[in-house]
């Protein structure tokens, strides 16, 4: 029997880990935090993952987390309605949209039956020869695999030590992102749509139904930038949006106490491979970006198609791994293009661009029934 260890125990990484054990792989998952990641932003299931959802009989309970969203509302600094985009117009039937900690604890409820999972541990060191894969872990005594796939995100610590520094393979895009929770007295009645306020080059939202904030903003890369440093995020958040109104100075204030706030840039990775010898990428340590939340959809996608890879090719992991990344490519790279287009519709450099913005989600409806009766037709 196969050894697998899966590095990340976020979106792929448990459902990769189901799909391995269903093919008879023995699958360890190491994971830095202690448990299960509880926050984050709505995510979306869209597409092609429905399907793995629904086949690891976990869609009822993700429907049963939705949040519920319905559409995004662009209000002016007093909070007046002044556009909104239809989310509903675009979500074909299966498809939903929960917060990110749901969808993770509700994939790995699903897999821990049948894999060993290691929270509060990571990969320190990697060695592998033809045969398999020498593993040193922070606290955990070293162990040998057959394969090793890295599932941990854009500051991958398999990427960093299969291929290299970042340098070279991540590149900032020009924004950074943060998200907090609220409590909920501070979004009741808000309604179902997530709420937006631009100004130029800076978006701040209310989500009512995950209760939590979102910020966006242009920048230029920070010299000195650390993803783990929330005192250093705090900084730059409150100074980015110190001159924006609406809900920002109150939000920033919720910041400023936050225990809970994730942060940093939105950077995509470019890799000529997604694997090297016995050790592969998966999800955002391979390809991110996405800003419409399809990282998760591409994540759960891509756990299966290499999931199947492996199972079709026992002993060729080569093999297996130009097979995930020749099919998985063609929907991952159409979303990386993306997202010039996508942080121009949230996050319009100028005003201009927000009052043209403003303008085009007008029509919005029609251009969506357009779409939907070019794709019957074409079906």
């Amino acid at each position: 029997m196969s050894t697998v260890l899966i590095s990340g125990a976020g979106v792929g990484g448990p459902t990769l880990a189901y799909w391995l054990a269903r093919h008879g792989f023995r699958v360890t998952v190491v994971e830095r935090a202690d448990e299960v990641r509880s926050s984050g932003n709505p995510v979306d299931v869209r597409g092609p993952a429905v399907e793995v959802a629904e086949r690891m009989g976990v869609l009822a309970r993700l429907h049963q987390a939705a949040t519920g969203t319905t559409g995004l509302s662009f209000v002016d600094a007093a909070g007046r309605r002044i556009a909104r985009m239809d989310m509903r117009a675009v979500q074909r039937p299966g498809e939903v949209e929960v917060p990110r900690g749901d969808l993770a604890s509700i994939l790995y409820e699903a897999s821990r039956a049948h894999a060993e999972f290691l929270f509060g541990d990571s990969i320190a060191t990697l060695a592998q020869d033809e045969h398999g894969v020498d593993v040193t872990f922070e606290r955990a005594g070293p162990r040998r695999f057959d394969l090793v796939i890295g599932a941990d995100g854009l500051h991958s610590v398999t990427r960093r030590l299969t291929f290299g520094q970042e340098s070279g393979l991540v590149r900032h895009m020009g924004l950074y992102v943060a998200t907090t929770p609220l409590g909920g007295e501070e979004v009741a009645g808000e309604g179902r749509d997530i709420l937006m306020h631009n100004a130029p080059g800076k978006a701040v939202a209310v989500s009512p139904m995950s209760a939590g904030a979102f910020f966006l903003y242009r920048s230029p890369a920070e010299p000195g930038f650390d993803h783990r440093d929330t005192g250093q995020h705090k900084r730059m958040l409150t100074a980015a949006f110190a001159d924006v109104s609406w809900r920002a100075p109150e939000l920033l204030e919720r910041v400023r106490t936050a225990d809970d706030l994730y942060f940093d840039s939105v950077s995509q990775v470019r890799l000529p491979q997604w694997w090297k010898g016995r050790v592969a990428l998966l999800g955002d340590a391979a390809s991110c970006v996405s800003l419409f939340g399809d990282g998760s959809t591409l994540a759960m996608t891509g756990a299966f198609t290499l999931a199947e890879a492996l199972a079709a090719h026992p002993g060729d992991p080569g093999a297996a791994f130009r097979r995930y990344e020749t099919v998985h490519r063609r929907l991952v790279e159409p979303k990386q293009r993306a997202v010039g287009q996508a942080s121009a519709l949230l996050v319009p450099a100028t005003r201009g661009g927000i009052l043209a913005r403003n303008l085009a989600t007008r029509m919005w409806p029609a251009v969506t029934a357009t779409t939907r009766l070019r794709q019957a037709l074409a079906r």
